[in-house]
This record gives C-alpha cells, sequence and structure tokens, in this order.
C-alpha cells in the first residue's frame, strides 16, 4: 500500500515543481502523479485549474515539462511517476511525441482525461503504454466493462457522492467484485482521501494506493508542515 501524492507541474515554476518532487520524495512519497497543465482542464475544480492556468504562465512550452520530468526522474529512481494528461494536451503535443516522451523515459502509466473519442487512447495503449481507468463508487456496469477491457491501473472512487449500488454498498465490496470480475492490475483509490485515516480506510478496504491531493498541495509553502503531513498519511499505508 502507497499514497500518490500530486505534483502540479510548473506551479508557480517548474522548478518549484522540481524541488517539491524531492520533498515529497524525502518525506516517504513512492508514487507521483505528475501533470502535463491543460489549456483547458474543464474536469478540474477551481483550485486545480488555476493551478494549471499560473503553470502555463510562467511556461507555456511543453517540452520545457517535459525536461523537468525527465530530471526529477533521473534524480528520484526510486519513486514511480504517473503522468496525466487532458487529450487536448496530448493533441498539442503530438499524439506520436507524447508516446515516444514516455516510451523512451520510461513513463509507463497515463491518466489520460478529457477524452472526445477513443483513437488517441487506442494509440498510446497500441504503442504498449498503459492507459488508466476510473471507476465511480455506484460502479456502473459500463465503467466495469471499460476497466476489465483497459490495460492500466483502476482508478476508483474512494467515497461516495450520494450515488451508492446497493449490490456493492462499501469500497471494500466494490474492490472485491472488480477482483472477482477478473481486474488483476493496480486499484488506486482517489477522490475523498482526505485525511490519513482515509488511507487506513482505503487500506482495509483491499486498494493498492491512495491518491491525496488538495490536503498536501495546501501545505506547499510551508514544507515542515507539509512533509509532516505527508509522513502521517504514508504511517497508515
Amino acid at each position: 500500500m502507497e499514497i500518490i501524492l500530486y505534483l502540479s507541474n510548473g506551479y508557480p515554476t517548474l522548478e518549484n515543481s522540481y524541488q517539491t518532487a524531492i520533498e515529497y520524495a524525502d518525506a516517504g512519497c513512492r508514487i507521483m502523479e505528475v501533470d502535463f497543465p491543460s489549456r483547458n482542464p474543464y474536469l478540474e475544480g477551481q483550485y486545480i485549474a488555476d493551478r494549471m492556468a499560473k503553470a502555463l504562465e510562467a511556461c507555456d512550452d511543453y517540452e520545457k515539462y517535459m525536461e523537468s520530468m525527465v530530471k526529477m526522474k533521473k534524480l528520484l529512481p526510486e519513486v514511480h511517476f504517473l503522468v496525466l494528461a487532458y487529450e487536448n494536451t496530448v493533441e498539442e503535443i503530438g499524439t506520436e511525441h507524447f508516446i515516444e516522451f514516455c516510451k523512451e523515459n520510461d513513463f509507463k502509466d497515463v491518466l489520460l482525461v478529457g477524452l472526445k473519442g477513443e483513437i488517441i487512447k487506442n494509440q498510446i495503449i497500441e504503442s504498449g503504454l498503459k492507459v488508466s481507468c476510473y471507476v465511480q463508487f455506484h460502479m456502473l456496469p459500463e465503467e466495469i466493462e471499460s476497466a476489465k477491457a483497459s490495460n492500466g491501473f483502476v482508478y476508483m472512487q474512494a467515497k461516495p457522492n450520494g450515488n451508492i449500488n446497493p449490490d456493492f454498498p462499501t469500497l471494500k465490496d466494490c474492490i472485491k467484485h472488480l477482483r472477482d470480475c477478473g481486474i488483476e492490475r493496480p486499484i488506486y483509490c482517489g477522490v475523498g482521501i482526505h485525511a490519513p485515516k482515509d488511507v487506513k480506510m482505503a487500506k482495509e478496504a483491499g486498494a493498492d494506493a491512495a491518491f491525496v491531493g488538495s490536503t498536501i498541495l495546501k501545505l506547499h509553502e510551508d514544507v515542515p508542515a507539509m512533509k509532516g503531513m505527508i509522513r502521517k498519511f504514508k504511517a497508515q499505508c
């Protein structure tokens, strides 16, 4: 069991996010979700969307983001990086160039969001990279089928937002059903992981890792407090 910390790449500058990755690792984080900030992050809340916008104000050259990611990976070989990218960003970078970058630098796991269709996702999968899939807590049949057909980790919603499937009322029930469906790939839980006790809950439910986002992001300006909080989350793994 691990925690996954979100790294706002380029916020407020590329150098700052690079240093944040170092602090994350020093506090014990071994999986990081690093983004390519999108020019149209329409699925994000205002907090993350604003961070992406400010990152692009500071640097709008995606080649520089790639260079920073490679630098992070070389410095932190013990860390596994997950790459978050909107489809519109992949299109701007160029799908083939994006795939080449990920493969050459061993960024094997991609969270591809904001899909307009299946073409780019299928290109990435066919290249040998792994694309994650999202399953909501109320366990929609079509999302379960998508998870079964995918080749990447399953991003499982950790807590309900009002909708609960009576057949799978708890996170443990949801994860068990995914396993019973034959899914052997990692199941990472997110959306609702705000306190260390939530990591413990995800672990007891059978998750392989838990995404921790805004709780840590909001402590970035107080590094000692941030690292102390990371260690509290990590202690529940």
